[in-house]
């Protein structure tokens, strides 16, 4: 097993970040690793949602490996950061839905990671924080950005200028988390939610998907006018008239994402 674990289980698949004994934190090896698996899911339609989540008990990911980054050269940090940026970014434009299950510790690029997600489940022993800052760098894979976005410009101010990391409660009241739940119960909840997503159909999923992350930095118009596109695509498919005939027949319906 490497250091990103991947396994599919139905139509679901689970990413596992797999160095527990260092936090889970990304070093150039992690970061390759990662890019291939999200690739690869990429172009699986098979898979119709995706859960990020830490190999052991204490982190999610606890960001860039310190101990691999005294050793680079200033290029190498250009490379390595480079590298985040567009792994984190691919993983934000996959076209299935994608739960963070936060384990642990989310600090700095495991922050950056989670919030690439479009959920996040917290555990209650959580910790979150885009903690750069106090190691004289800034977020640089997205966090400056997908945080604001996330919580309002004030509040991500205040959590990136001081460094804070906060509980997950905490997390959850500001926005920053979907839900909190036990421990033992983070990963199975994650589950339950890419469920209740996955019996839905998968081709209207991923266009809903691209309709509100496409729509959703632009103006109204413009929002609508991606919304009209993304609904052009689903009119011509399988799963669209399966849904009628199983409405009609008084069964559930069938999808099989064409």
């Amino acid at each position: 097993m490497g250091k990103v674990a991947y396994q599919k289980e139905g139509h679901l698949g689970v990413v596992t970040l797999n160095r527990p004994e260092q936090l889970n934190c990304f070093d150039y090896e992690t970061l390759k690793e990662c890019e291939e698996i999200v690739e690869a899911i990429s172009m699986d339609r098979d898979v119709r949602a995706v859960i990020f989540t830490g190999a052991g008990e204490k982190a999610f990911s606890a960001g860039a490996d310190l101990k691999e980054r005294r050793t680079l050269t200033e290029k190498e940090v250009r490379r390595n950061v480079r590298k985040i940026r567009e792994v984190f970014t691919a993983i934000e434009e996959l076209p299935q839905p994608t739960i963070a299950a936060i384990n642990g510790y989310a600090l700095g690029g495991g922050l950056e990671l989670a919030l690439a997600c479009d959920f996040r489940y917290a555990s209650q022993t959580a910790k979150l924080g885009l903690t750069e800052v106090s190691w004289a760098i800034i977020p640089g894979a997205g966090g400056t950005q997908r945080l604001t976005r996330l919580v309002g410009i004030s509040k991500a101010k205040e959590l990136i200028l001081t460094a804070r990391r906060i509980e997950a409660a905490q997390a959850e009241k500001i926005g920053l988390v979907n839900k909190v739940t036990e421990p033992d119960k983070l990963l199975e909840e994650a589950i339950e939610l890419a469920d209740e997503m996955m019996k839905n159909g998968p081709l209207a999923v991923i266009q809903a998907k691209h309709a509100i992350n496409h729509g959703s930095n632009t103006d109204i118009h413009t929002g609508l006018a991606i919304e009209a596109k993304a609904y052009e695509v689903i009119i011509p498919t399988e799963d669209r008239l399966e849904a009628l005939d199983a409405f009609k027949e008084k069964r559930t319906a069938n999808f099989n994402g064409r």
